[in-house]
């Protein structure tokens, strides 16, 4: 029997008592809230911890448990949210660009979904860590889209697409990707390279962020980073276990698993250079 998705319990989770329509203002509502409430997180892949895309596994982790996740978690979560609310709506699988050179050669370790919606077509991406979609993008290149943070646009080359943000005042891509909908084995086999690989930075460090109306909240390692949309950024190095734990469930909403090792692996993440 297949799952089927506690709504009420999401809703609860994300904090969002508006409609449910199956239109464009619902879906950006929804994705907002959503990514303001459940934050990425690596804590699983740091402590050695398996990464279940079973859909029973990820509602109870993220709604019910009160962790977050990334992006095959979160946008495996909002997939079927989506669906339980009448949306037509499909997953892609994209190839990471962010921070690295335009003509990168990765491996496709990143998932998103494409919604049809009266005639048109939107992307939403409610999982990519600290550049994550509030909202969601017609899609249509070459135009600069507002979101609720950043300016957000799509270029599209030979039935290849790349995602861009604006980042003080430079356009920066996110990822590349093509329109083929994707079956869940795809993201069974990214999923397992992303959370077992030995060179997968999801093992080595610890990777948190939120992404809230006026800022994103950002948490490497032992660095904590607060940036304001459109201002500054600041900066905090934590100072030992006892400082990290309180930002990660004061600051990320996050409630820490019950893990014996979870201490000593906290106390061993290296200090911002």
């Amino acid at each position: 029997m297949s799952h089927v998705i506690d709504l009420n319990a999401y809703l609860q989770r994300i904090g969002y008592d508006g409609p449910l329509a199956a239109d464009l203002a619902t879906l950006r509502a929804i994705t907002t809230a959503h990514v303001a409430a459940i934050p990425f997180e690596n804590l699983n892949p740091l402590l050695g911890l398996p990464v279940s895309l079973e859909p029973v596994d990820i509602e109870r982790k993220l709604v019910h448990e009160r962790r977050g996740g990334y992006c095959f978690e979160q946008n495996g979560l909002l997939l079927d949210v989506l669906r339980t609310m009448g949306y037509d709506v499909s997953g892609l699988i994209a190839r990471v660009l962010w921070m690295k050179p335009e003509d990168a050669m990765v491996a496709q370790t990143h998932m998103l979904l494409r919604v049809e919606l009266a005639g048109e077509s939107w992307l939403v991406d409610v999982g990519f860590g600290s550049m994550a979609l509030s909202g969601a993008l017609r899609l249509q290149p070459d135009i600069v889209q507002a979101t609720g943070n950043e300016p957000f646009r799509l270029l599209h080359d030979h039935g290849e697409w790349r995602m861009q943000a604006q980042v003080r005042d430079e356009w920066r891509t996110l990822y590349r990707f093509d329109l083929q909908p994707r079956p869940a084995v795809d993201y069974v086999v990214a999923n397992h390279y992303t959370s077992t690989y030995p060179a997968s930075h999801f093992l080595h460090g610890l990777i948190m962020a939120r992404t809230l109306a006026d800022r994103r909240l950002g948490l490497r390692d032992r660095e904590f980073v607060v940036h304001d949309t459109g201002g500054e950024s600041v900066r905090r190095v934590l100072a030992g276990v006892d400082e990290i734990k309180q930002v990660i469930r004061d600051e990320f909403g996050i409630q820490l698993p019950a893990h014996p090792g979870l201490d000593r692996r906290l106390a061993e993440l290296p200090a911002a250079e």
